[in-house]
């Protein structure tokens, strides 16, 4: 007879966050939004460059579907302010209807951006009434806190988003139009060498989520994995270490490739990262957010795809971490790299020793549930389990990750030939 199986424990469920704590977060992180969108104009908010990225103005109006439909409308017995709009912003979730094709959100010119920010204002209205008014029993009143709290992280993704996708659609305009005048702080010094952080404790080890702070679902339950020991570079791969992969040759050697990144590389013809570009005299030049800039040698390498990164490693005569080895790592330190707190919006040098921020780093792990683990019930368990399956997994956050959004357990997920994300990678070898 097979046992009935517990319920997964997953303390981020478990908690309640005090209301006044969530409203002073959702205050701010809607405010957060709307000052990226600092620099562009209705056109660059509207447009879309593939069917992968979004317009700005769509995550606008998303994001406050989020809180509509599933705070306000159901919960809080409010009417859709409205409703025709649940269809054109409704992203996946197919327990709350049918929805406009993805990659047709570029011609989505109504309503307008006005329209959306006033839609915004009031949904803002209506959430804080809803947090600090008295109408609810204390059940309610406790999960509306914590979906309110899901909002707000939910929201710093689509931040991210927003940069990339609208970056990603500048970055196709023949005139290479800054959207930041300028990216203060960006270093053209040398990469130094990376060292090595070695772990010999070999054995077993807890991971994922423990303790009452926020977490997403797919961070838990906490399990026990093995770990041989391994060793692991203390910086991400820079830009000069990529450069010596393409000059090797590295884009033309089958053989550092997985089959179907080989493929890929093939029918892309891709012979650099994503927004390199070559000036005709031996050197490169990247795009940013400030416009095209020299490629600087210290910086990470960022907006590789799964693909890149793999076969980087194998040339390094290296590998990518698992997800498990660099948690283990990021458990015994601070998260003190670049984030979008610095407000630059791209990854400044790294000639030192630094762990978290700067670029996303592919891991060799593909995303898949952790032993127990159950999607929530409802709309909200669409969130992240629908997606366990042909994804591979990132961590550490980037130069575009809200610093209060990220820790060591998060677990982010990308399709292996994603680059327009600030994607890059650091190197582990076996001991």
């Amino acid at each position: 007879m097979i046992p009935a199986s517990p319920a997964p424990r997953n303390p981020a469920k478990l908690a309640i966050p005090a209301v006044a704590d969530v409203a002073a977060r959702f205050s701010r992180v809607r405010a957060q939004t709307l000052a990226l969108t600092s620099g562009l104009s209705v056109e660059d908010l509207g447009a879309q460059s593939m069917p992968d990225a979004s317009p700005g103005k769509w995550h606008l109006g998303h994001t406050t579907w989020f809180f509509e439909a599933m705070v306000l409308v159901p919960l809080g017995g409010q009417p859709a302010f409205q409703p025709a709009w649940h269809y054109l912003f409704n992203s996946y979730y197919d327990t709350l209807g049918e929805r406009h094709p993805r990659a047709q959100r570029g011609l989505l010119t109504r309503p307008t951006l006005d329209e959306i920010l006033a839609w915004r204002a009031q949904v803002d209205e209506r959430i804080l009434s809803l947090l600090l008014g008295n109408s609810l029993g204390a059940a309610d009143a406790a999960r509306i806190r914590r979906l309110v709290e899901l909002g707000t992280h939910h929201e710093q993704q689509h931040q991210e988003l927003l940069v990339t996708d609208v970056k990603h659609l500048l970055s196709l305009n023949a005139l290479a139009p800054a959207w930041r005048e300028t990216v203060d702080g960006l270093e053209t010094r040398s990469a130094s060498p990376p060292g090595w952080i070695v772990r010999n404790d070999a054995g077993p080890l807890a991971i994922g989520h423990a303790g009452n702070g926020f977490a997403f679902d797919n961070e838990g339950p906490r399990h026990m994995v093995w770990l041989a020991p391994f060793a692991l570079a203390d910086r991400p791969v820079s830009n000069l270490d990529y450069l010596k992969f393409i000059e090797d040759g590295g884009y033309e050697d089958p053989r550092l490739w997985l089959a179907d990144g080989w493929a890929f590389v093939q029918s892309q013809g891709l012979r650099a990262p994503l927004y390199w570009r070559p000036t005709g005299s031996g050197t490169w030049q990247c795009f940013t957010v400030a416009g095209l800039r020299d490629l600087a040698p210290a910086e990470p390498v960022v907006h590789l795809s799964f693909f890149e990164a793999d076969a980087y490693a194998r040339w390094a005569d290296a590998r990518l971490p698992t997800e498990a080895e660099w948690e283990s790592v990021a458990a015994t330190r601070s998260l003190s790299g670049e984030f979008a707190d610095s407000g630059r919006l791209h990854p400044g040098a790294v000639d030192e020793a630094v762990f978290g921020g700067h670029v996303w780093e592919w891991t060799a792990s593909a995303y898949d549930g952790y032993p127990g683990f159950r999607p929530a019930p409802g709309a909200v368990g669409e969130y992240n389990g629908k997606f366990m399956s042909g994804q591979m997994i990132l961590r550490g956050g980037s130069c575009a990750t809200p610093r209060d959004h990220i820790r060591a357990t998060y677990r982010n997920f990308f399709p292996p030939s994603a680059r327009w994300q600030f994607s890059g990678l650091r190197l582990a070898r076996d001991l």
